[in-house]
């Protein structure tokens, strides 16, 4: 039995033994030229040949092992290198559309004969029926309640309360919002007011004038708090009610209320004559 299982381990020991013995006795009494060498390297080499495949296979498959270590240490650099590279260029992405945002806001002030406060949004209220922001500046900076606020590329609310160091804003489709408005192209005066995600609404228009989709709606300076000339929105829809006596009138707002970060707070209007600047002596 135990022949049977470890034959093949015989065989080859008892020809290795046999290499050797020849070989040996090669070197010791022949010139050169014996059968028994010959027989000895003829034996010999094939096992030779076997263990150098063995020896090379161990050490090849030791340097790829070797290199994969260096190369997945090298990848956990790269990916790290990586990582910090993405997060700078979000950081710089962040900035570029910063200062996009904070040109078009200087724009519109320069554009506009008023004095303007420029301020960040930091807080909103999105009731059911309220539509609010927070803002980072108060009467510390000169707000007082009732001014108007802008972002381009027109009016978005005004100003309700005002603590120290924050207000409120009161946004056009907040349901408590009423602004005197008048249509562009017909100079047909109305009251804008406030309709929540359905946006704003205009009333007291008479069902007998012109007005269509398309028409720009702006302020027209009746009231104390909002200057004539104001953008405020465009007609969505128009629709004669046979009972009324008003036509019903749905505006949309030309400035997206859910992507507002920096707006303006009109303050005044300038000092200087609009359209000149002044210069250095």
């Amino acid at each position: 039995m135990f022949f049977k299982n470890y034959r093949a381990v015989i065989f080859v020991g008892a020809v290795v033994l046999a290499a050797v013995f020849l070989f040996s006795y090669g070197l010791k009494y022949d010139t050169g030229r014996s059968l028994p060498q010959k027989l000895a390297l003829e034996v010999a080499a094939p096992v030779q040949k076997l263990l150098t495949l063995c020896v090379k296979s161990v050490d090849d498959a030791w340097t790829r092992y070797v290199r994969l270590v260096g190369l997945e240490e090298e990848n956990r650099k790269l990916k790290g290198a990586m990582g910090d590279l993405q997060a700078q260029l979000a950081l710089y992405r962040q900035g570029f559309l910063e200062a996009r945002r904070l040109q078009t806001l200087l724009s519109l002030g320069e554009r506009a004969p008023y004095r303007f406060i420029a301020v960040r949004v930091i807080g909103k209220e999105q009731g059911a029926l309220a539509k609010t922001l927070w803002i980072d500046k108060g009467q510390a900076d000169g707000l007082k309640p009732g001014m108007p606020v802008m972002a381009p590329p027109g009016l978005i609310g005004r100003l309700t309360n005002v603590s120290r160091r924050s207000a409120k804003v009161q946004l056009l489709i907040d349901e408590g919002s009423n602004v005197d408005v008048l249509v562009e192209r017909t100079r047909q005066q109305g009251m804008l007011r406030g309709a929540g995600s359905r946006g704003c609404v205009v009333r007291y228009i008479s069902r007998t004038q012109d007005v269509r989709e398309g028409d720009v709606i702006l302020t027209s300076g009746l009231s104390n708090i909002f200057p004539k000339g104001l953008l405020v929105g465009k007609v969505v829809h128009v629709s004669r009610s046979d009972a009324g006596m008003f036509l019903n009138i749905r505006v949309s707002p030309f400035v997206d209320f859910t992507s507002l970060e920096e707006v303006l707070v009109l303050a005044g209007e300038r000092k200087e004559p609009f359209g000149e600047r002044k210069t250095a002596k």
